[in-house]
């Protein structure tokens, strides 16, 4: 049977558009939909426009910090609306990247809603397409409790918009993304509080790593309220906001901000037309190879709930493409040791497994920690502290995690992921030759174990 396409892709985020354009460079015939946004979730409001955002916030502290260094600055204002139109401006220009990546490579692109009609069609703007395979990568969607009062609210889907600066924000939710905003906030000169439910946030962490990012949270002015939930939320005159909690406290506030998690997207795609299966959290359930259980259509990304990192997604297209088109070069993703930051405020950097995970599977552990104030706030008032953590198998010497909560983490975790892949044990460490002086060089220089 013949058919319009060999792939057909609904969605153009990270995953679907890798592999929208490996298979058309393995010689596949490839189309793309996307009703929305060219990049997905990453590019237009995901993780491009927070790390801009993050780094606009680090600017507060960096003033702060030129005085110690010789530097008399006048006082520093700052513009909401000017961030966001510069922000605009970029994600304008990554948006047009994408597309031309897309077209660039071969694929027909749609700029339309699509949705399955049976195993090997779909519709566009009402046009009907074949393909021998299609693919869902539409990703997620941000979560709002229903709660009275929820319309008042915003998600990450409107934070990046704001017409102006809140006053006072209340970000609601105790993951990567919660923690990031409230920061982000407080860096740029809001009131923020964040409020969690449970007992302390960032649950999967280390939790070394958790309460140290707690104390200098603390210290740097933010409001954390822990064991704490929102019941409703009522606006008031004058365009305040009174959030109630569960405990009958009110919190007056400008804006509430709900960070509490993301569902697939997978609303008007026309499952039911189709046999596919979802699990009990509602994400498609998929084999090995992203088939779901209609052969012939596939999932990946976000909506399969599996790591939900764009990096993940990218691993996750290529093998796609290359399982349908280029079998010989297959690989599947390998969902360990998958390292990964938090653009909190201090950032966090981690990879490898925790020292409650390490436990939990059976190690025994030696663990290494070192606090310190870095090198480049000793001439400042700024008691910020880093911290650097290693996991450490007792039996094998083998690093099991490495984990840090401090200025550019991300990028010194980056690294040590690979010695991590590359089964690096702490003697490796130790015998490495540390770049001098800098913060990294203390994950090379911990000779004594704090336990274990």
């Amino acid at each position: 049977m013949s058919y319009d396409f060999d792939l057909f892709v609904i969605g153009a985020g990270s995953g679907g558009v890798r592999a929208a354009r490996f298979a058309a460079g393995f010689g596949a015939r490839v189309a793309v939909a996307e009703s929305r946004y060219l990049g997905g979730t990453c590019v237009n409001v995901g993780c491009v426009p927070k790390k801009l955002l993050v780094y606009g916030a680090q600017f507060s502290e960096t003033f702060e910090h030129a005085a110690g260094f010789g530097w008399s600055l006048g006082q520093a204002e700052f513009n909401w609306a000017t961030l966001v139109a510069n922000k605009n401006r970029e994600i304008e220009r990554l948006n047009g990247i994408y597309r031309n990546l897309l077209t660039g490579s071969g694929v027909s692109l749609f700029d339309g809603h699509a949705r399955i009609l049976d195993a090997h069609n779909v519709e566009v703007n009402g046009i009907r397409h074949s393909a021998r395979y299609i693919l869902i990568a539409t990703g997620g969607w941000p979560n709002i409790p229903d709660i009275p009062g929820h319309e008042h609210a915003i998600s990450s889907n409107e934070v990046f918009f704001l017409p102006d600066l809140p006053r006072r924000i209340l970000v609601v939710g105790g993951g990567y993304i919660a923690v990031e905003f409230a920061s982000i906030f407080q860096g740029l000169g809001a009131q923020a509080s964040l409020l969690y439910r449970g007992e302390l946030f960032l649950r999967g962490f280390d939790r070394a790593v958790r309460e140290h990012l707690r104390d200098e949270l603390v210290r740097k002015g933010l409001d954390l309220q822990f064991n704490a939930d929102v019941a409703s939320i009522e606006k008031r005159a004058g365009g305040s906001l009174a959030a109630t909690l569960k405990d009958g406290r009110i919190i007056e506030t400008d804006c509430v901000f709900y960070a509490t998690g993301r569902r697939p997207m997978l609303d008007d795609l026309g499952l039911e037309n189709v046999d596919i299966q979802l699990d009990s959290r509602g994400y498609i359930e998929v084999d090995e190879a992203f088939r779901t259980s209609t052969p012939s259509i596939l999932a990946l990304g976000d909506v399969i709930g599996r790591v939900q990192l764009t990096p993940v997604a990218l691993a996750e297209g290529m093998a796609v493409a290359r399982k349908l088109f280029k079998p010989d070069e297959y690989r599947q993703p390998d969902y360990e040791l998958i390292p990964t930051a938090v653009f909190s405020l201090p950032n966090i950097g981690t990879v490898g497994l925790t020292e409650e995970q390490a436990l939990e599977k059976g190690h025994r552990v030696r663990i290494f920690e070192s606090r310190f104030r870095p090198m480049k706030l000793t001439l400042t008032d700024d008691a910020e502290r880093t911290l650097m953590k290693l996991v450490v198998d007792a039996d094998d010497d083998r690093v099991l995690g490495c984990h840090m909560v401090g200025p550019e983490a991300g990028e010194i975790v980056q690294g040590l992921a690979i010695a991590l892949r590359a089964g690096a044990t702490k003697r490796v460490f130790d015998e490495t030759i540390g770049v001098h002086p800098s913060a990294a060089e203390e994950f090379v220089t911990m000779r004594t174990a704090v336990r274990g």
